[in-house]
């Protein structure tokens, strides 16, 4: 007897290796998987102008990057002595605003070489929910905490969505050809703008994504949202505050995604570089310095034994870390 409902996830045709880059953009659920890329080693980056959250942001995100924008002092606002810029998280911010540009303008740059080398773009959508500020008429990725009679607050459309959407899944083809971009939707529940609020923009979001996915790029989908929702189900899931995901629950979906979209070679390699990023956070219980340098001289014969597999992984910094640990 079944005590939980599954469902199947058809594997993706095309699969990543050591070889793919992978871009992620989005909101928290980029974040969870993206880590997991970082943890194996995997070539990968993650939001370079910060955690963005609506369709309009994310499309901002790219717009900046495949158009090789150069952000000056007049895209920027200063707000009690912090100048910042309200297409990139607080992270850019400064009081500095010289620091603030080249801080972008550095990613950004960044993120042009890797994007035009990745093989997939992951794009996560977790609100249809958006911001914009009064003052210039503009959708912003995040409103650092400026008083909120600054901004209007709006539900997107569908029709907003796809047609915005449409246009960059037309240039992103043209500009990269082979790169596949996949959409999922963010099982995290934007809880702020209330229970039927919420429910009504991701409704809104799926229906525009199910639209997406006949356009003729061909891009996919992967049902994070689905998984959280109708597979695990179950507050023992989540954090204290009930709408973000424990680590066994971003485990359950990891394993879900590698099934996926890793070929089976790359999946038992990511297991065996997770093993040694691990170690390098592992707290060793004894004091005895031939058991630290036993425990030193496995490590480091794992890290020589995929290095040698799979030569594109660098492990270098944990390397040093295990040869620093034998004294």
């Amino acid at each position: 007897m079944e005590f939980r409902t599954t469902f199947g996830i058809t594997p993706s045709e095309r699969k990543i290796s050591y070889k793919d880059p992978v871009m992620f953009i989005g909101s928290c659920f980029s974040i969870s998987i993206g880590r997991q890329f970082e943890n194996g080693h995997l070539p990968s980056m993650t939001n370079p102008s910060g955690t963005v959250y609506n369709p309009v942001s994310v499309c901002n995100t790219l717009e900046t990057i495949t158009g090789n924008k150069n952000y000056t002092i007049n895209d920027l606002h200063n707000y009690k002595s912090t100048w910042l810029s309200f297409n990139h998280y607080t992270d850019f911010s400064s009081v500095d605003p010289q620091q603030v540009l080249d801080k972008i303008n550095k990613r950004s740059e960044e993120a042009l070489g890797f994007i035009s080398g990745a093989r997939f773009l992951f794009i996560t959508f977790g609100t249809a929910r958006v911001y914009r500020w009064k003052q210039s008429g503009k959708i912003v990725s995040n409103c650092h905490k400026l008083p909120a009679s600054e901004f209007t607050h709006e539900l997107l459309k569908v029709e907003d969505i796809t047609s915005l959407w449409s246009n960059q899944l037309n240039k992103l083809k043209a500009l990269f050809p082979d790169l596949k971009v996949v959409f999922t939707i963010s099982p995290i529940r934007h809880w702020k703008d209330g229970a039927h609020e919420n429910q009504v923009s991701k409704s809104v979001l799926f229906l525009a994504v199910e639209e997406l996915l006949e356009h003729q790029s061909r891009p996919g989908y992967f049902p994070a949202y689905e998984l959280v929702m109708d597979d695990l189900r179950d507050y023992r899931f989540y954090e204290e505050d009930m709408l973000h995901l424990t680590s066994s629950a971003v485990d359950y979906i990891w394993e879900a995604f590698s099934n996926c979209y890793l070929d089976e070679n790359t999946r038992e390699v990511w297991k065996e570089v997770r093993k040694i990023t691990k170690a390098v956070s592992h707290h060793i219980k004894s004091d005895s310095q031939d058991q630290i340098k036993k425990f030193a001289e496995k490590i480091l014969a794992k890290i020589y034994t995929v290095c040698a597999k799979v030569p594109e992984i660098d492990l270098d910094i944990e390397r040093k870390y295990f040869i620093d640990l034998q004294g």
